[in-house]
Formats: structure tokens, C-alpha cells, sequence
């Protein structure tokens, strides 16, 4: 059964909740755009979802994620790819669902840490109109899920599950890894069934897969996630500009 996403009677204040929205405005203008940029809010419980398009009013821009951990899958034939997606990203769960495909493609959405979206609608698109920064921003992110989604697809090409799951993780690491004196900690909630469809694999291959990297002292489960240690696998940086602070702080990879 699908979660049901509960429309807030409030508003919240988008530039404020997402800190690097507001910092494409200029100081001068930061505090008028602060009070002008409001949305309604959807929070949304763990667990399937399904979003109606009446969420919007209007056409509008779609759902900007304030909180939460959510992944879309995409099955073709019995087998899934999977796309994670987080604070920041943008999202029009709706779009192209009305469409015949021409492949039996089948899609859906599960949330897996409870979430929290702004209803960016029509009201709201006119409301921005007088801040091109932030209408630039929001293309951007849009542009950069596109380009994640790609680093995806070359890192499930790779033939060793291992190897896929070791650049997943620092690939994610890049997004929301924290730096800690003796490894980096990725403090997502990821499942075996979740890390299979995002690396493409079989659950028990990745079971394997990840007792492989835990032996090798390169990737550990931790209570609130994961631990990587040593440094990112050299295939993934010739994908990906890894933040330097993830590469300078990580210790040297075990042999």
C-alpha cells in the first residue's frame, strides 16, 4: 500500500530551508526574497509512494525535497535500476506516468527515510519570477541529477559488484559524506535490497559483495550507515570531482 502524503496547512520559507537557494540572491535583496519565497509542504511517511499531479496548483515546477531519503526504481523484464534522491534534488514523480511506453517498463517510488517536499506550484513560480538566480539554480539542479544519473549507469557497467558497490558509496559520498579523523562516514540508512537495485545487482551477490569490502577493511555498516575507509577507487575520480576534502582527509586505502 502506497504512503499518504499529508499537505501542510503551513508554509515554510523554501530560502531558508535550503540554504544554497538563498545564496544565489543578492544580500540586498536576500530578506525580501526570503519572505516572498513560500510553498506549502507534503511531508511524506516511509514506505511506498504514489504522487498525484493535483498536488500542484497550475502546471508549476514540481517538489523540492527538504528532508527525507527517497529512491525511484525502474524495472524492465524482472530486473531494476534505481536513482536515490535527497534534499535539493526536484521532482515531477507524475511526469510521463500517463504515457504508453514501448517497453513494459514498470516505476515506482519508496520512501526510506521519511520526507519532507515543498509544493514549488504555479502560485510559487510567479512569486521567484523576479529572482532569474533562482530560476537558474533550480535549472541546475535539474541538470545535475541528469549528469548523477549518468555516473550511475558507468558505474553498474563496471563487471565486479564489488568494484560497483566501492564506487557507489563514494560516489554518494560525495553528496552526503562526512569527514571524520579516521574514515569518511556516509550516514545513509541503505539497505542490502536498496544497494542491489542501485548497483544493479542481485541482493545475495551484494551480500557477498559488501562481507568482500568489509574483510578488505574498505567499507563497513555502522549504526547510523556506512564507514569508508582508505581513499576512493581511482576509477570513479576519472568519472567524478570527488570534494577534496573527502580525498585529503581519508586515510590511505588498506592493502
Amino acid at each position: 500500500m502506497s504512503s499518504v502524503a499529508q499537505i501542510s496547512p503551513e508554509v515554510c520559507r523554501v530560502l531558508e530551508e535550503d540554504g544554497e537557494l538563498g545564496e544565489t540572491i543578492p544580500l540586498e535583496h536576500r530578506e525580501l526574497a526570503n519572505k516572498e519565497c513560500l510553498a506549502r509542504t507534503i511531508a511524506i511517511p516511509a514506505g511506498a509512494w504514489r504522487a498525484p499531479q493535483t498536488i500542484l496548483s497550475g502546471e508549476g515546477i514540481g517538489l523540492l525535497v527538504l528532508q527525507g531519503l527517497l529512491i525511484r526504481r525502474v524495472g524492465v523484464d524482472g530486473r531494476f535500476g534505481a536513482e536515490l534522491l535527497g534534499a535539493g534534488d526536484l521532482l515531477r514523480p507524475w511526469q510521463g506516468e500517463d504515457e504508453p511506453p514501448t517497453l513494459p517498463i514498470t516505476t515506482g517510488w519508496q520512501v526510506i527515510e521519511p520526507a519532507r517536499t515543498a509544493i514549488l506550484d504555479e502560485p510559487f513560480a510567479r512569486r521567484i519570477a523576479r529572482y532569474p538566480q533562482l530560476s537558474g539554480r533550480l535549472v541546475g539542479r535539474a541538470l545535475e541529477r541528469s549528469r548523477n544519473l549518468a555516473v550511475n549507469m558507468a558505474i553498474v557497467h563496471q563487471a565486479r559488484v564489488d568494484v560497483r558497490l566501492h564506487m557507489l558509496f563514494w560516489h554518494l559520498a560525495g553528496r552526503w559524506g562526512r569527514v571524520r579523523s579516521d574514515c569518511v562516514s556516509l550516514p545513509l540508512h541503505l539497505t542490502h535490497n536498496v544497494l542491489a537495485d542501485l548497483a544493479a545487482a542481485r541482493r545475495p551477490t551484494v551480500t557477498s559483495a559488501l562481507s568482500e569490502l568489509a574483510r578488505r577493511d574498505l567499507v563497513r555498516q555502522a549504526a547510523d550507515g556506512w564507514l569508508l575507509h582508505g581513499a576512493p577507487p581511482g576509477e570513479l575520480l576519472e568519472l567524478v570531482t570527488v570534494p577534496p576534502a573527502l580525498t585529503a582527509s581519508a586515510p590511505d586505502e588498506a592493502s
